[in-house]
């Protein structure tokens, strides 16, 4: 980039420099000509050039070169340039949002300054009088964002720039500092990855694109960290506090849900869009920065996260999105998950605690000094933008040492103890009678904390990262951490030792028959057996319920009652039908069925046994091609198919296609109602505008089945 100046000085009349140098006057002529800022070669090496090569993105703790053009020629011996960065309304040396330096380096700072910036001659260039070749270097530890840059020479000060200074992670002395490239290139420059969802066993993909590499993503993550709460109240301290990965990354958590995006659990978005809508950020922070900064409607955890998992790797933070399956919600902090049913086996609405199917959140690589000296809490840190739990009087969540949960330290902050029950809480089912009394059923201290996963390096393959959040279930290791976790806890009262029922044991499993798929039937099997030496006549309530993916029971979807005798050494098979015609309407809205059986001896009813299994249903398939050879600016050819898999219309079709590199924006097309069994066949043209490897990401809405996803690699050449 080249900058030039006109004799006209008036914009520079006001400004001065609070380290005693005076005042600028009007002049006739002007010491500087030209700067070059060399954007170009600066972002490549600095790792922006995704971003732009027409403004200047550069990583603290690196250097960056530009060229001055003079009017006269500068003598270094008698002549001294003095340089300022300033970031921020109140920029200050002591808050070091502002850092004044010079070539030659003879600026003598304030004392207290912190974040000094360093200017030097370039090695190596040709030496020319009237040109000063510069290579600048902000420090590890400067604030990130926008700065401005400025330079005086005698009495005369001009604006060379304007820059954004962001997180290095390939700076060993910035706390983000990821030593491994292949991690670098995965957690901070990959735009494409996955998300897992569904449930513990029935783990599926969903393809998202983060985007972050969009020429106004810069903008759009600097305006979120201005409009944080902390900055409204103090904006000097809260620029000055963004050289600190951990306080920025606890901003951002809160920005995501409290400024960007609005979560909603319920059936009704007719205000927005419902969260299985979005396949990626970039179009929510779009419409976030185009509506005046109003919240985007609506988001749930893997949008939250996926939405963080953008603006974290922008900045520069390393970033990865993990899912953990049947993720306990722990409200009162006893780690104890309390599940209440009553006496037909229907799953109380009103359970304060909860178990997911999964939770998603976010992990971000940064050093803990706060918490320890000796990096033992350096490395990844959970970070949560669901709206939950407060912390510290906001919605956030951590940042949490992935290793302070594994030893359980739930004395750490922030929100160790949350993240730790989360993984690791006990459970325990109990049935409310009909007087308001409670029985305890069972409980177990291995069902929450499942698969927890993430993306594989290069891959889209999936990394179970479980053992790095917990010790092996039924270990005494496991044990352990749990009693000395529950300890640490200022409020912890639970039941560490877990009852053993003294009954005859009685095994129960759900069988599925087949894959269970959205638009036809759910076939399954309860299946029986017991280690009794006689027969047991059973009183069996098996219910099936809408469930969203929080383990709260939307709707009842069926009951079956049934009295039967369980032979000694035999299985008792019961076959389960749930007719698509019963179910459809109310899993519209919801992941997952939830199949419970509630049995109890009537040889003793105090003896009762409870068995359940979450079903997730398959969506119906969808199928895209595209143009065999794709090319920047040329048109290329994308074909969509789907076909209605039941003997009903659909109605209200949509096609939303997105893909960063492919689409400035989401492409919507409203299609027509689409007859039983009948095939639809969408054909249209698009023009990327990115070479490389992107993501098509392509999803059908209608009134019956809710944002079928489908998506696939386009190799764009340039």
């Amino acid at each position: 980039m080249l900058l030039s100046w006109s004799n006209d000085y008036r914009n520079y009349n006001d400004l001065g420099w609070s380290c005693g140098y005076g005042r600028v006057n009007n002049h006739h002529y002007s010491a500087f000509r030209e700067v070059d800022l060399h954007c170009q070669t600066n972002n490549n090496k600095h790792h922006t050039s995704e971003i732009s090569v027409k403004q200047l993105i550069v990583r603290r703790g690196q250097p960056f070169n530009i060229t001055l053009k003079m009017a006269k020629p500068f003598n270094p011996d008698s002549d001294q340039l003095i340089m300022k960065a300033e970031t921020g309304k109140y920029p200050s040396e002591k808050q070091g949002t502002m850092s004044l330096f010079g070539v030659p380096d003879k600026v003598e700072c304030s004392f207290s300054a912190k974040a000094v910036w360093k200017a030097e001659f370039q090695k190596n260039s040709v030496p020319e009088p009237t040109i000063l070749a510069l290579t600048i270097t902000p420090p590890a530890d400067t604030p990130i964002g926008e700065y401005k840059l400025s330079a005086q020479l005698r009495a005369e000060e001009k604006e060379l720039a304007k820059l954004s200074v962001l997180f290095n992670p390939w700076c060993s002395d910035d706390w983000v500092f990821l030593p491994n490239e292949e991690e670098r290139e995965e957690y901070v420059m990959n735009e494409h990855g996955i998300i897992y969802t569904g449930a513990d066993h029935c783990i599926s993909k969903r393809f998202w694109d983060f985007g972050q590499f969009e020429e106004d993503m810069v903008q759009i993550c600097l305006k979120i960290l201005d409009l944080n709460v902390k900055h409204k109240r103090d904006p000097a301290d809260d620029v000055s506090a963004r050289c600190n990965p951990i306080y920025v990354s606890r901003v951002i958590s809160n920005m995501i849900n409290n400024g960007i995006l609005e979560g909603n659990w319920s059936n009704d978005y007719r205000y927005g869009k419902p969260p299985t809508h979005w396949s990626g950020s970039y179009a929510i922070l779009k419409q976030w920065y185009a509506s005046l900064c109003s919240r985007v409607k609506y988001g749930q955890c893997w949008v939250f996260a996926g939405v963080m998992c953008s603006v974290m790797r922008l900045l520069g933070i390393p970033c990865r999105v993990v899912t953990n399956f049947q993720s306990a919600h722990d409200t009162n902090q006893n780690l104890i998950i309390d599940n209440y049913y009553d006496e037909y086996g229907i799953k109380d609405k009103a359970t304060r605690d909860s178990i997911w199917n999964f939770h998603v959140w976010v992990e971000g690589w940064m050093r803990r000094p706060d918490l320890a000296d000796d990096g033992r809490y350096d490395g990844w840190q959970v970070l949560d933008a669901t709206p939950q739990e407060k912390s510290e009087g906001m919605y956030c969540c951590g940042p949490a040492p992935v290793k302070a949960i594994l030893n359980g330290d739930t004395h750490l902050k922030y929100d160790v103890p949350f993240v730790f029950a989360e993984v690791n809480a006990d459970r325990v089912n109990w049935q409310i009678r009909r007087d308001g009394s409670k029985i305890k059923i069972s409980s177990d201290t291995r069902t929450v904390g499942r698969y927890i996963s993430t993306k594989c390096l290069g891959s889209d393959q999936r990394l179970d990262i479980t053992d790095t959040y917990k010790h092996r279930e039924g270990t005494a290791h496991e044990r352990n951490v749990f009693n000395n976790a529950l300890d640490r806890l200022e409020n912890g009262s639970g039941e560490s030792t877990l009852r053993r029922n003294e009954a005859p044991q009685l095994t129960i499993q759900f069988k599925q028959e087949s894959t269970p798929v959205n638009g036809q039937d759910v076939n399954l099997k309860l299946v029986l057996n017991s280690d009794s030496s006689a027969a047991r006549k059973l009183f069996i309530n098996i219910n099936v319920q809408a469930m969203r993916y929080t383990g709260k029971p939307v709707a009842n979807i069926q009951n079956q009652v049934i009295e039967k005798e369980l032979l000694p050494g035999k299985d008792l098979i019961i076959p389960i039908h749930v007719p698509y015609s019963t179910y459809n309407k109310r899993m519209v809205h919801c992941e997952s069925m939830n199949f419970s059986a509630l049995i109890t001896d009537l040889q003793n009813e105090d003896n009762i046994y409870l068995g359940s299994k979450c079903v997730v249903l398959k969506d119906p398939p969808m199928t895209i091609r595209v143009s065999d050879e794709v090319r920047v600016k040329q048109e290329m050819t994308v074909e969509v198919a789907f076909t209605n898999p039941v003997n009903e219309i659909l109605r209200n079709c949509t096609l939303t296609l997105s893909g960063t590199g492919l689409f400035k924006w989401e492409e919507i097309a409203r299609l027509p109602d689409l007859m039983p069994n009948k095939t639809l066949l969408v054909k249209l043209n698009i023009v990327p505008y990115k070479s490389g490897k992107k993501t098509l990401l392509v999803d059908f809405d209608c009134a019956s089945f809710r944002d079928i996803k489908t998506s696939c690699i386009v190799h764009v050449k340039p």
